[in-house]
């Protein structure tokens, strides 16, 4: 019986906006609002809107705060982010794998 790898992918984080995200978050502690933007090159509302989705999912926090009298956005990963992004790579690794693994 062949199971369909692609049900094992998290929906939430399979979009590529959220993926990127999650990506660059999962490669620091925090990144600020303004930086995450300018590194996936998304717009404010697109950016916004994807991190309102992953928030949601409780896959991060966004602390809001001020820097030298300038509002400040920091964006990370929760436990549970961090977790379900490594669950999603390696069930995109198994997806991966199975495509090179033809029957003659």
């Amino acid at each position: 019986m062949r199971i369909d790898l692609t049900q094992q992918l998290d929906r939430v984080i399979h979009e590529k906006g959220r993926m990127g995200i999650m990506a660059v978050l999962a490669a620091s502690s925090e990144i600020s609002f303004t930086d995450l933007r300018e590194t996936l090159g998304m717009t404010d509302g697109n950016l916004t809107t994807h991190l309102r989705t992953l928030q949601e999912a409780g896959y991060l926090t966004l602390e809001k705060t001020q820097h030298q009298r300038r509002p400040l956005t920091l964006c990370r990963l929760t436990a549970t982010g961090r977790s379900a992004f490594t669950t999603y790579v390696e069930a995109l690794e198994r997806f991966v794998a199975s495509t090179r693994q033809r029957p003659e």
